[in-house]
């Protein structure tokens, strides 16, 4: 009799909605300390993933783990100067489309690869 009594008070414990803090946790933020990326927010995850495919890294090489919004990795300067060159550059083309990004000159590596490729043997 008192399984069921717990039981009872227990269940509809289990069946609540979580709290309004919980809610809050799972809706996306909206983005913080952009000062030269110009995408909707909407567009910033993939924004930021082409931005690591074309450099070949992950996350935390421009950002402090944890804390995106953080200046306290001087590559995220890099990675913002570097923005504006594209968009400069993207900028001078009279069709309005995107013709260079980062991996125009990374190709998938930390560094630019500016340099031509060996010659054959």
């Amino acid at each position: 009799m008192r399984f069921l009594l717990t039981l009872l008070f227990v269940v509809p414990l289990c069946a609540q909605e979580p709290p309004a803090a919980a809610k809050q946790a799972r809706t996306p933020r909206a983005p913080k300390n952009l000062k030269v990326l110009k995408v909707p927010p909407a567009d910033l995850r993939a924004t930021m993933q082409s931005f690591r495919l074309g450099l070949g890294v992950q996350c935390e090489f421009c950002h402090v783990n944890g804390d995106f919004a953080s200046d306290d990795n001087p590559k995220k300067d890099i990675a913002r100067k570097m923005i504006v060159l594209v968009q400069d550059v993207n900028a001078k083309f009279p069709d309005g489309k995107e013709h260079v990004t980062c991996y125009t000159c990374h190709r998938g590596a930390q560094e630019p690869l500016t340099a031509p490729p060996p010659p054959a043997q």
